[in-house]
């Protein structure tokens, strides 16, 4: 599907009249950083050790959920067990400390480009994301200097986690934007399903094990088989959404 396909079918399941993109609002994990696949060490680790089965790649597909929900339904599903806010709290906090033993992670090639062509064009950036990894959240500034707007939304400011659309709604009212004036950046399909059902156009990018069919099926608008792939397309794309 090409851009004006794209938007014309944006509109008419919308109902919007006008797309006028002025804000983008953009996931984390496996977007700014390729550091899903510690992620999912991690959390298979926590998970093991406290007795629940699972395999590492299952982890690939919770990724826009925030901590806590992801411990709560594994817990709640495979032991019987009711896990309280508390609980997986400390559950989180010990799974935190397995990501950031593994070491940095890397920032994915073309995300830099990427934000500088939304910066060149006006765009304000916002971060939205479900994690709560502080580590992670830490290096945002000092990574991309001048990039992101003061205002963002973690795991932290939600009730709900993607793929609710919450995150996103929130995130639109502290941009002060409708939905027709905000882009989602997303790689994973609870992420690109919470950007879908907030009624933003939404571009799927592939950065990881996740097929792009898959985001094509949770809604997205666009997809992308990379982030370099978007980043050299976004330039051309830019002057029909703005």
């Amino acid at each position: 599907m090409n851009i004006q396909e794209a938007i014309l079918n944006y509109l008419k399941y919308t109902g919007h009249k006008e797309i006028h993109i002025s804000t983008a609002l953009i996931d984390m994990d496996g977007v700014l950083y390729d550091s899903m696949k510690n992620h999912t060490r991690a959390w298979h680790k926590l998970m093991t050790k406290n007795g629940i089965k699972c395999t590492r790649d299952e982890f690939y597909s919770y990724e826009g959920m925030t901590g806590a929900d992801i411990i709560k339904q594994l817990f709640r599903q495979r032991a019987g067990k009711v896990v309280t806010s508390d609980e997986a709290a400390a559950l989180y906090q010990v799974k935190s400390r397995y990501f950031r033993e593994l070491g940095e992670p890397q920032i994915i090639t073309g995300t830099p480009q990427m934000l500088l062509t939304l910066k060149d064009n006006n765009i304000k950036r916002i971060l939205v994301t479900g994690s709560g990894q502080q580590s992670v959240l830490d290096k945002i500034d000092s990574d991309f200097p001048g990039i992101f707007a003061p205002e963002r939304i973690t795991a932290a400011d939600v009730t709900h986690g993607k793929p609710n659309p919450e995150p996103y709604l929130k995130a639109m009212l502290k941009a002060q934007v409708k939905p027709f004036q905000a882009m989602v950046i997303e790689n994973a399909p609870l992420g690109v399903q919470a950007g879908h059902a907030a009624g933003c156009f939404t571009i799927g990018i592939t950065t990881g094990p996740i097929p792009p069919k898959e985001l094509a099926k949770a809604g997205a608008d666009l997809v992308f088989p990379s982030m370099a792939d978007f980043a050299r397309e976004l330039p051309q794309l830019l002057p029909s959404l703005i």
